[in-house]
């Protein structure tokens, strides 16, 4: 196996490390993809949709983890242990959601499998990192800052973030809710195949490194009780079931953070609700939110 490194013009000739060795950049572009089987486009949407057709036309896969085609009707969208199913038939581009939905995703295809989800109330709490190294870098000299006794200055959020936490990511929308939020609603019910599914999203950004958090409310059609869900996400691929109170044992990011499945604890009866589950899922966002979905993809296509 053979793998290459491609990148805009600013990057050719920079290095990436993999399993020990040292992946030379080169630059991309109409021809880049010769001889290529999986491409994994990792840049933006813009250059997604100017690059992917070329890989399709040299004969590549592309499995791509922007914005850029995961509405496209002609796209799978794909979460492998969800809807691995979407798969066949593709034509030649496969999106992989955005990482807060797979997060979700995870523990709502269990119950929607065993009771057909009607409502879903999802409020995240997302890291930095999330978006990307100058979020990572701001939270970590605010906190410095902060220790230090000095004045804290915005950069890269809008806000403070360091002890703080902002209920806005991304751009506002009509109707008050921002582009995080509608990518929510809208790939989770792509990919459960629910598209009048009514989902009420908010997200936040708070101070955490890595590791997004989501506090779920699911109602079903057909009762599905704490103790049934609990036996659905402990025996769903993925999940790792996290769940004892009385040991104070529950998911947390700083739990999560370099693991590749999705924890989910905090499982209980809606008080309000008579068909609805409380509970709480954390997944980091860098390995299943990203990375290791997008392999997943490409393991299932390879076979």
């Amino acid at each position: 196996m053979e793998l290459r490194a491609f990148a805009s013009e600013r990057s050719v000739g920079k290095s990436v490390p993999f399993k020990g060795e040292s992946i030379r950049v080169q630059k991309v572009g109409p021809e880049a993809f010769k001889g290529v089987d999986v491409a994994f486009f990792s840049a933006g949407s813009a250059q997604s949709r100017e690059y992917a057709p070329h890989a399709v036309k040299a004969g590549a896969v592309v499995v791509d983890k922007s914005s850029a085609f995961r509405m496209d009707a002609t796209v799978p969208l794909v979460v492998p242990e969800v809807n691995a199913h979407a798969l066949r038939g593709h034509q030649g581009i496969v999106a992989c959601p955005n990482c807060t939905t797979i997060v979700t995703v995870m523990p709502l295809k269990p119950l929607h499998d065993a009771g057909r989800l009607t409502r879903v109330i999802a409020t995240s709490y997302q890291a930095v990192s999330g978006a990307g190294v100058g979020g990572v870098d701001e939270l970590r000299e605010q906190t410095l800052a902060w220790a230090r006794g000095e004045s804290i200055t915005p950069r890269f959020f809008d806000h403070q973030i360091a002890f703080n936490v902002i209920p806005h990511i991304d751009k506002f929308v009509e109707g008050g809710y921002t582009g995080e939020e509608m990518k929510l609603v809208h790939e989770v019910r792509k990919i459960l195949e629910a598209p009048d599914l009514p989902i009420s999203p908010t997200t936040v950004r708070v101070p955490v490194f890595t590791a997004h958090s989501v506090a779920v409310n699911a109602e079903t059609e057909v009762p599905v009780g704490p103790e049934r869900a609990r036996e659905l996400f402990s025996s769903f691929p993925g999940l790792t079931l996290w769940d004892d109170p009385a040991q104070k044992r529950y998911p947390m990011p700083v739990l999560v953070e370099g693991q590749d499945n999705c924890y989910v604890g905090r499982i209980r009866q809606d008080l309000s609700r008579a068909n609805a589950l409380n509970f709480w899922v954390v997944g980091d966002q860098l390995r299943k939110g990203a990375a290791l979905n997008g392999v997943q993809i490409a393991e299932l296509l390879i076979r």
